[in-house]
């Protein structure tokens, strides 16, 4: 028998190891002889940004919670990496798997690693190239001593060889956050703001901004929400608003009628907003994904992103953060001129299949 501990820290952790926690209880009910530790280390902290999306996901409560809370990087890093020091000193467990690009990937894959356990990255490998953005850094440190990585693309395989890991250690498996997505298609059902706002599928927008660049300038977050009323025509834009950027919407005290700010939305209540945009505009990568597997225009208000795949094969444009470039954007969408896009090689839905099924050969092979 081999355990397993499962890293969650952050809401988009929670989408990424949903199925692969069902793929673990789905394996074990036929005999399999992997079992599995929940490990929540509570970097995201409150109930709208984490709680609820246990519940909509249907994740099961976690074995142990860290409770680290809030803190500038290095504050969640050293909390993180001491209280999980610390259950691994009390019951060590035989892999660590990590997913995604948040400090608890990182700090939970050092600690592991300086205690003897092996590390399996899910999502290793994307690279943005922007060493301004803590994920880059997260990926590049967590991917440097991982043992096993479980990759969403070709590309960034190629980023691993280059960076000298070897094929044997490369998996490449497809994408679980589409398996959570294609899982809760049915699932998905409208928020209050649908109804209270009267909107129509195909007739309104959806934004999300949280990166610095965009949010925390004094007058940058203004001037792409100008940006995005033009471009948009008047047609209703829906704002579920980051923490961050509703405090600095207070202090401007910002006022476009076509612009709805709207509290943060679950899981299931913001993908359905996001199947039914005419469009997404978005500084956010992982919703870069879910749009294009949607087939819903995305523009993303970054200069790079980690997920070229989405740009080459999907619905996504890097669009970047000068807000003179958002209305001719918005209107090549506006006159039905955005591309079709595609959904890229094994983002089909059965990632975490796949790999449970590695794990079970690497590591019950030992």
């Amino acid at each position: 028998m081999k355990r397993i501990d499962l890293i969650a820290g952050a809401r988009p952790n929670f989408m990424k190891i949903a199925p692969i926690i069902e793929a673990l209880n789905a394996a074990e009910r036929r005999g399999g002889q992997l079992r599995y530790r929940l490990i929540h280390t509570g970097q995201h902290y409150d109930r709208a940004m984490s709680g609820s999306f246990f519940e909509e996901l249907r994740i099961p409560d976690p074995d142990i919670n860290l409770e680290v809370g809030s803190g500038t990087q290095a504050e969640q890093t050293a909390g993180i990496m001491v209280g999980y020091e610390r259950v691994l000193l009390k019951d060590k467990s035989d892999l660590c798997l990590v997913v995604g690009d948040v400090t608890s990937t990182m700090a939970c894959s050092i600690a592991a690693r300086k205690l003897g356990v092996a590390v399996a990255h899910v999502e290793g490998g994307i690279r943005s190239g922007d060493w301004t953005m803590p994920e880059e850094i997260n990926r590049v440190v967590t991917d440097s001593i991982t043992n096993w990585f479980f990759t969403t693309s070709e590309t960034a395989n190629d980023n691993l060889r280059c960076a000298g890991v070897s094929d044997d250690r490369i998996f490449f498996v497809g994408n679980t956050m589409i398996d959570t997505l294609m899982k809760h298609l049915p699932r998905l059902r409208p928020p209050t703001c649908w109804h209270s706002l009267k909107l129509e599928p195909q007739k309104y927008f959806v934004v999300t901004l949280h990166r610095p660049a965009n949010v925390d300038g004094e007058q940058q977050l203004l001037r792409l929400l100008h940006a995005i009323a033009e471009g948009t025509q008047g047609l209703p834009v829906v704002f579920p608003v980051h923490p961050r950027t509703a405090k600095n919407l207070r202090e401007e005290g910002n006022n476009l009628p076509s612009m709805h700010y709207v509290d943060p939305l679950g899981y299931l209540e913001f993908n359905y907003l996001v199947k039914h945009a005419k469009g997404v505009i978005t500084d956010s990568g992982g919703i870069t994904e879910e749009t294009t597997v949607l087939g819903v225009p995305c523009l993303t208000l970054r200069d790079n992103t980690e997920r070229p795949e989405t740009i080459t094969l999907g619905t996504n444009e890097l669009i970047g953060t000068d807000p003179n470039k958002l209305p001719p954007a918005l209107s090549r969408l506006m006159g039905g001129k955005w591309k079709k896009g595609a959904i890229p090689p094994l983002w089909d839905g059965k990632a975490a299949e796949r790999i449970v099924g590695h794990l079970e050969r690497l590591l019950l092979a030992s």
